[in-house]
């Protein structure tokens, strides 16, 4: 079997599996825990963006770039937010200017994760192809392990998408299509190695600017909704739950990888 189709089966069974595994998990959950795992996804999400995919921009490409590449991000990402707050708010009656339900945001903290978390899978992508390139078993180790990285975060996308209004067939569709991005990313630095090894900072980093604001912007003022101190020390505990549980899956990863 040639290298090119290796890295076309890791690259598109490895975003297969990963989603379909987050999926499984994701949809056992009914939906009234819904917003309670909504704590969990922030700890996800703030663990992957700061523990492991912004080191590795940085490493790659510079703390510079990297930092102008996240604020860049965020701010690209409050204007996407905005455009589609703007397309559902009336001249008179705007959703933005009243309360709402938890889920009701018209979409977009799911549409924002699913731009953020594209960019992260062709970075996948990416190294999955330059792994295979370099050694057959250090390609199918590298895929495994990105397998094993991307469910725990996959969950919490797929709370996000749940939380945001999506059906459970639309989250996993487009989480699904999402996913393709690794198979481009595979592709295109199968064929042009030099020129994507450059700018995998940049994704990398615009990966972790989504997460930062999905996180920050859109779901921890939810949390602020129930002050009491059970509600509290509830959400504390799963952020911190999602933040371990990337910390335990890249440490499976490392010792995959080593």
């Amino acid at each position: 079997m040639s290298v090119l189709i290796w890295i076309l089966a890791a690259s598109l069974l490895g975003g297969a599996l990963s989603v379909a595994a987050a999926a499984l998990f994701a949809f056992r959950v009914g939906a009234e825990r819904v917003p309670v795992l909504i704590s969990y996804a922030i700890g996800a999400l703030l663990g992957a963006a700061f523990l492991e995919v912004l080191p590795e921009a940085v490493e790659s490409g510079g703390a510079q770039l990297a930092m102008t590449t996240v604020l860049a991000g965020i701010l690209g990402f409050f204007a996407l937010e905005k455009f589609v707050l703007w397309r559902h708010c009336h001249e008179e009656r705007c959703e933005g200017h009243e309360t709402r339900p938890m889920g009701a945001d018209h979409g977009r903290s799911g549409l924002l994760i699913l731009v953020g978390d594209t960019f992260h899978n062709f970075v996948d992508g990416v190294l999955i192809s330059a792994a295979f390139v370099q050694d057959l078993r250090l390609g199918i180790v590298t895929a495994i392990a990105i397998i094993a990285h991307e469910i725990p975060q996959e969950v919490g996308d797929f709370v996000i998408l749940l939380h945001s209004g999506y059906s459970r067939v639309r989250a996993f569709a487009y989480n699904l299509v999402s996913s393709l991005s690794t198979v481009l990313g595979a592709l295109l630095a199968y064929f042009a190695f030099s020129g994507m090894r450059a700018a995998v900072p940049v994704f990398l980093a615009l990966a972790a600017g989504s997460m930062i604001y999905v996180a920050v912007a859109d779901l921890i003022p939810g949390l602020h909704k129930r002050p009491e101190l059970a509600a509290t020390v509830s959400q504390i505990s799963l952020i911190a739950l999602g933040v371990a549980t990337i910390l335990a899956s890249a440490a499976l990863a490392d010792r995959l990888v080593g």
